[in-house]
């Protein structure tokens, strides 16, 4: 029997929620200073930039609100080395994670509305 997958719109958002519930609150200093926050976090971006690679270039070209570039380097960074420059990690956690949810909301939302509606 096949292993059932989940989406990568489902695996971008639920590690997505993930990295924005781990960070909540912390400013760059404590997230940098908590070893098992900052391992967790950066387990989730992972998964994330993994999911994001998964779609396809017509995907990306219809959302081009999303910084697939921006995934596709930090996928690359994270891969080349176990530790990812906290730089890298923050810049993440704060711009790139956050936008792409709220893209992918959007345009989400915007698939939903009935026909006719615009």
């Amino acid at each position: 029997m096949p292993m059932l997958s989940i989406s990568p719109f489902n695996a971008i958002e639920e590690a997505g929620t993930a990295v924005l519930t781990l960070t909540e609150g912390l400013e760059k200093e404590e997230f940098l200073a908590s070893r098992l926050t900052r391992a967790e976090t950066r387990r989730q971006l992972r998964l994330m930039s993994a999911a994001a690679l998964l779609l396809s270039p017509e995907i990306h070209a219809l959302m081009v609100e999303i910084d697939w570039e921006g995934w596709r380097a930090l996928d690359q960074r994270l891969a080349a080395s176990g530790k990812a420059e906290d730089t890298l990690l923050w810049l993440a956690v704060r711009a790139l994670a956050p936008d792409t949810l709220m893209w992918l909301r959007v345009y989400r939302k915007n698939q939903q509305k009935p026909a006719g509606m615009l």
